[in-house]
């Protein structure tokens, strides 16, 4: 009895370090801006509580409906559409065609350039009038495609979110990770039996790999849902806020000194991170695996 006294008593210790940082670096932020959220606060005079005010005035206006809408769109779109690419992607390369190595080098480059230098490239493909995008439409006889496609208001959401769906390597990567994993003895047997590739994939690699399936889906929607940098270069959030998401308005918030509001912008994004998370892990099962 004394022993397993001491060993929870050492257990203690031994995570009160990692709990105390916790404490400080997330339990103590989130906390501020939950308190911050609940006040009409210029970060200058003394701060006035003001209840649910903030989050009543965000519900009512525009600017954030659609921004909360853009950023579903875009948690959803890379969930349900990247993290499937990047599957397909790993289920080609595992079966190591030729080139395998150079292939998965190459979808994964992308990963390693700054966040920034790919807007700005892409900001040129965009471009209105020497963009490469308008410029191949013209070239295969469809002068009539051509757009302003970051300043139309149908256009500059879809074409932020779209190129960033493109980038499946780091996704890939993890799922192909996990797939060399897998004993080549289930597929032998399989094949004895008569199964196609196909039918292995299915019947075998997809249901091991379920839970990989879920970390990136996981990750792939809270990207989706933190998104600023390449709507902040490409579009600023316009045309007329179409392309807005809340960080963005987070971060406009911050510079007109409406702290209150930019911390109850805050408080509602990370329960959408939660709700986000937690639905995945249900959908999934994920409660089985250690993610």
């Amino acid at each position: 009895m004394q022993r397993t006294t001491g060993f929870r008593t050492g257990s203690l210790l031994f995570l009160l370090p990692a709990l105390l940082l916790f404490a400080a670096y997330f339990i103590y932020p989130v906390g501020y801006v939950v308190t911050i959220s609940l006040m009409k606060w210029d970060g200058l005079s003394r701060p006035e509580f003001v209840g649910l005010r903030n989050f009543m005035g965000l519900f009512q206006d525009d600017v954030f409906r659609t921004s909360i809408r853009n950023n579903l769109i875009w948690a959803f779109a890379e969930g349900f559409i990247q993290v499937p690419l990047a599957i397909l992607v790993a289920l080609l390369l595992s079966r190591k065609p030729k080139g395998w190595k150079l292939l998965r080098t190459i979808y994964f480059f992308p990963h390693v350039i700054s966040g920034i230098a790919l807007a700005m490239m892409w900001s040129a493909v965009y471009n209105n009038e020497y963009g490469l995008l308008n410029g191949f439409l013209q070239w295969i006889g469809l002068p009539q495609w051509q757009h302003n496609w970051l300043g139309g208001l149908g256009t500059a959401f879809p074409s932020v979110l779209a190129y960033g769906l493109l980038y499946i390597g780091y996704f890939m990567v993890i799922i192909l990770a996990e797939i060399s994993s897998i004993p080549k003895s289930y597929y032998e047997a399989a094949s004895i039996d008569g199964a196609t590739r196909m039918q292995q994939d299915w019947h075998i690699t997809l249901p091991l790999i379920r839970g990989a399936v879920a970390t990136c889906v996981t990750l792939a929607m809270v990207y989706g849902l933190r998104q600023f940098e390449q709507v902040f270069l490409l579009t600023g959030g316009g045309p007329a806020n179409s392309s807005s998401v809340l960080v963005l308005y987070l971060y406009k918030e911050l510079q007109n000194f409406h702290y209150g509001t930019a911390n109850a912008l805050g408080t509602v994004l990370i329960a959408v991170g939660v709700a986000v998370i937690v639905t995945v892990r249900k959908l999934f099962g994920a409660a089985k695996y250690d993610m």
